[in-house]
């Protein structure tokens, strides 16, 4: 079975507390007084404590075009993936050495904040110096659900090639897409939750040469997805001509009740398994309201989602790297040999994915 190895993050340079994003936006938001102070609960209710941006406060005064936001997240998303990459290679909690570049046999590359051709993964295997010949998958359009699903890909293809390695890398720069004209509430809630990010995981075959220097590998059962049909004004973006302005549904903590749940149980009875089992859930925290459907579900105890709750409170929603920063600080905590836990996101389509994790 594949193992996943190591992981890295990257936060982005600026960071800001809560209540000076909630000043700024208040100041900007183009609604009346009245108006502003109802939805203003949303800021004060979101258990964030801070949130990194890849821009100062001072750029979100302006509108910006797309180009101009796009060659933002060129330049931040290469420097920030390479951060996590260089991280996740050479982390010493996880792995007895590092891991050089040309023993990556394939990038699985994740995000939906920006737009590249080549894909940033390029940039990477030139600038780390990765071996001509490796495999590339870019993903594009997968949302927060990304991070899981890059996971998931990883695993099937290492499935057929037990004795290779691959790198799972996510970047999302969800603050470039704040459209400062945009009126509707899922702005305000997007500009309360969402922040920037990157993230890297080293993921191997069980016939993988790097399997004998992994400190504390996790063992990947079998992954599962899901998609609700005609869900697909759920959570997405629309372009326009400034960019992005995001999709964001009131619906989604009743998906999680009414689709998500049923996925859990039918991934938890695959394995025969129970909530139980669980140590934590390696949960993509997608908002508050989102974790407390979680908790609520299925009785887990405030243990069981504590990674998922602090990295919400110190970075926000980054979309897709989100859980695998969640995934970062559990393998920091070096769970005991035999722990069993499931990551699992939503996002877009409307999806969910889920995959298994055994710590070995």
């Amino acid at each position: 079975m594949p193992y996943i190895l190591s992981s890295g993050v990257k936060e982005a340079e600026y960071s800001f507390s809560q209540p000076a994003v909630q000043e700024l936006v208040y100041k900007l938001f183009p609604l009346k007084d009245h108006e502003k102070k109802r939805l203003l609960p949303i800021f004060e209710n979101a258990q964030i404590t801070s949130r990194q941006f890849a821009a100062g406060l001072d750029w979100f005064n302006k509108p910006h075009g797309l180009a101009e936001r796009n060659h933002i997240y060129m330049e931040k998303a290469v420097e920030y993936a390479k951060s996590a990459v260089e991280s996740c290679l050479s982390h010493s909690s996880f792995m007895s050495h590092s891991v050089a570049p040309e023993e990556i046999d394939h990038i699985i590359f994740v995000s939906s904040t920006g737009i590249a051709t080549p894909t940033v993964d390029t940039y990477l295997i030139n600038d780390l110096k990765f071996k001509d010949s490796i495999k590339r998958t870019p993903l594009f359009g997968l949302g927060c659900a990304g991070g899981t699903s890059g996971v998931s890909r990883a695993y099937e293809w290492l499935k057929g090639h037990p004795g290779q390695n691959v790198l799972v890398v996510c970047v999302e720069l969800c603050s470039l897409t704040f459209q400062v004209e945009d009126r509707r509430v899922s702005n305000f809630v997007g500009t309360a939750l969402f922040g920037d990010g990157a993230s890297a995981v080293l993921m191997a075959g069980d016939e993988s040469p790097l399997l004998k220097n992994a400190k504390a590998p996790i063992r990947l059962g079998e992954t599962s997805s899901r998609i609700r049909r005609d869900s697909m004004d759920v959570m997405g973006w629309r372009v326009v001509d400034t960019g992005f302005e995001v999709i964001f549904n009131k619906s989604i903590p009743r998906l999680v009740k009414d689709f998500w749940s049923h996925h859990m149980r039918d991934a938890l009875n695959e394995k025969n398994w129970t909530t139980d089992n669980l140590a934590f859930v390696v949960a993509h925290p997608g908002g508050r309201k989102v974790l407390e459907a979680y908790q609520d579900l299925f009785q887990l105890s405030d243990e069981a989602l504590k990674h998922s709750r602090n990295v919400l409170a110190r970075h926000g929603n980054m979309s897709s790297p989100t859980v695998h920063f969640v995934l970062h600080d559990a393998m920091l905590d070096r769970p005991e040999r035999g722990t069993k836990s499931m990551m699992t996101s939503l996002g877009p389509g409307f999806s969910s994915e889920i995959v298994s994790l055994e710590w070995v």
